[in-house]
């Protein structure tokens, strides 16, 4: 008995040891799959590489390099009628974006009537920020992928990246392949979009720097090199403005709406930017045509605009949230920063109290001829 015991018990450790080496050949196996997988998962994060489009930077560098010799050396020399030009050329380039491929062809805050969308149209065109189809559709990525790697100007790269860096790089792959998903059949039925679109690269240096240095020295004598250098001006204080919609108003500011999200309230930003500062509740309600809960034009000269051409039925169907959806919103995700006035009144007589609380104050020591 003994031998077969002893040999039995052989039989039994080797089976443990072979187990053993079964397990262990098991989870090696396991965790190199493991590994794989996960390699493979990562592999969309390694096809983007930094790479700078120098050709964008050095434009950058000279541009900004003549805006500064503009302001210090041209502009105080300018012609009124030249500064004018310049304001105007601003205005109009500034509500091509604001209220034209911002609030109407991006979010659809409203409609139009084609006279509006061709004045839309050639101020946009002014602004030079890109033909309306390109965007509106990296617009519109922006907000369904915020601060996200398909975010163009991700605002958790930094104020420089989101404000400019962002169109010195090449984009990040996530931005072009979420691009492709983004509806954009609304703009390929507008005529007037997709004619832009086709002449975007004549239309532009025409519209942009050619007609403002022209018509200064055609009409009113003015140098050929300060027109053009104010038109330069213009141009690059124009882009920083919208810029800062991008990086400033994503970093700095109040969150009275929605405080899960990098977009703020910020005022400086709204005043420079005719009523796009007010970018908490721009992003809590996109469809609203007058980005703003304010009920005045003070900061927002965008929603001005818009409510002239409305007068004239130019300007239709403009949609905007209700007091009771923004008092929602404000309470459920908002950071408290929202005041709310309902109700308040400056004492007695407030031609706001209501004639319940009148009846309900008790009045003591009374006049007795009362």
């Amino acid at each position: 008995m003994a031998p077969t015991s002893s040999a039995s018990l052989f039989l039994a450790a080797a089976d443990v040891i072979s187990l053993e080496k079964c397990e262990s050949t098991k989870l090696q196996t396991q965790s190199q799959t493991t590994q794989h997988y996960r390699q493979q998962r990562q592999i969309p994060k390694s096809k983007y590489h930094l790479q700078i489009v120098w050709r964008n930077v050095i434009a950058f560098v000279i541009l900004h390099s003549l805006s500064v010799y503009g302001l210090f050396w041209a502009l105080p020399y300018a012609k009124v009628y030249t500064i004018g030009l310049m304001l105007i050329y601003s205005y109009f380039g500034a509500v091509g974006i604001t209220a034209g491929a911002h609030r109407l062809w991006a979010h659809k805050c409203y409609k139009a009537k084609w006279p509006l969308r061709l004045i839309l149209m050639f101020g946009q065109t002014m602004a030079f920020q890109n033909h309306i189809y390109e965007w509106v559709r990296d617009h519109r990525v922006h907000h369904k992928f915020t601060d996200t790697d398909a975010d163009p100007h991700n605002s958790k790269r930094g104020f420089f990246f989101s404000h400019m860096g962002w169109l010195m790089v090449r984009k990040h792959v996530d931005v072009m392949d979420k691009g492709k998903t983004v509806d954009m059949s609304d703009l390929e039925q507008d005529s007037i979009v997709m004619w832009q679109k086709k002449h975007y690269l004549k239309l532009v240096p025409l519209l942009t720097f050619v007609m403002p240095t022209i018509i200064p020295y055609a009409f009113w004598n003015e140098k050929l090199s300060t027109a053009f250098i104010v038109a330069i001006l213009r141009y690059v204080i124009s882009l920083n403005f919208t810029w800062l919609v991008n990086s400033a108003a994503h970093i700095w500011g109040m969150k009275p709406y929605d405080k899960t999200i990098s977009a703020a309230e910020n005022l400086p930003v709204a005043a420079l930017t005719f009523g796009e500062g007010f970018h908490n509740y721009h992003h809590a309600f996109p469809w609203d045509y007058k980005a703003a809960e304010l009920g005045n034009y003070s900061l927002n000269l965008s929603t001005a605009f818009i409510d002239m051409f409305a007068k004239i039925g130019w300007a239709y169907d403009m949609k905007m949230a209700t007091k009771e959806m923004v008092m929602k919103r404000a309470k459920r995700t908002g950071d408290g920063s929202r005041s709310e006035h309902d109700g308040d009144i400056w004492g007695w007589d407030d031609v706001d109290m209501s004639a319940e609380d009148r009846h309900l104050v008790q009045i003591i020591n009374k006049e007795k001829n009362e």
